[in-house]
């Protein structure tokens, strides 16, 4: 049985070390350690299925030289990391698509992470309370049991009981699920910045509102953000030992 799956859990394996090997050349280190692990993981599987013991010593060899690679990006940020001079750089560029919250946080929702802190002036109109509410729920189908998301914002003057009354229903619904929501309002804030309790800090330059208003209702990209064209703008990943906690 293992047998009829094994082309696509090869070109799985294919496809995410691809990946992998893309973003270590364009150094995002702890994306492409991700999808080294995960495709490792994957050759691995098809290793199990193998029959021809020539195609296991092919396999070995690539899952060993792989495995290495992840080792050295592994030691050198955590030298990194220890020094505090972590520092990544992905820059979106204008009507790209692939950067949905899943594909540019998940490799950071993960090593105990149980509390967030959101800063974003703008977390006020329908559109920014919907992107708002994504993260969220991005945060929720990670790895770690985060306990507490932080929201900082400005206060919308103009349609105050609407943005009030969006975040109280955000909070009840994150309660349901055991996650206190904390929202916080400041007429000086200007800065954006996501920090995770894991030591990762990520500033984007346009925070959580980078991508465009959908074509319509009903074209690609409405629902599934992976797909929707974003604003251009640059992604900074840091690393601390000391995640600032107010």
């Amino acid at each position: 049985m293992a047998q009829d799956f094994l082309p696509g859990m090869e070109s799985s394996a294919i496809s995410v070390l691809k990946r992998a090997v893309e973003l270590d050349q364009s150094s995002r280190l702890q994306e492409s350690l991700v999808c080294y692990q995960e495709g490792i993981q994957l050759l691995l599987d098809v290793l199990k299925a193998v029959k021809d013991e020539s195609k296991k010593v092919h396999y070995r060899e690539k899952i060993k030289g792989y495995m290495d690679r992840a080792e050295q990006i592994k030691d050198h940020m955590n030298k990194l990391k220890e020094e505090g001079k972590y520092h990544e750089q992905v820059k979106i560029a204008d009507n790209s698509t692939g950067f949905s919250y899943e594909s540019l946080f998940k490799p950071y929702i993960r090593d105990g992470l149980t509390e967030v802190w959101v800063e974003d002036p703008y977390v006020r109109h329908v559109h920014q309370l919907y992107n708002f509410l994504r993260f969220c729920e991005m945060v929720l189908k990670g790895p770690c049991k985060v306990k507490t998301i932080h929201l900082l914002t400005s206060k919308d003057e103009e349609r105050s009981s609407q943005q009030v009354s969006a975040l109280a229903e955000i909070r009840q619904s994150l309660q349901s699920e055991n996650v206190c929501l904390d929202i916080q309002f400041s007429s000086t804030i200007h800065d954006r910045e996501i920090r995770f309790n894991n030591g990762w800090i990520i500033k984007i330059g346009r925070g959580l509102d980078y991508f465009k208003k959908p074509k319509g209702r009903f074209s690609i990209g409405y629902c599934d953000y992976d797909l929707r064209e974003c604003h251009e703008t640059t992604v900074d990943i840091f690393h601390t030992k000391h995640t600032k906690t107010t």
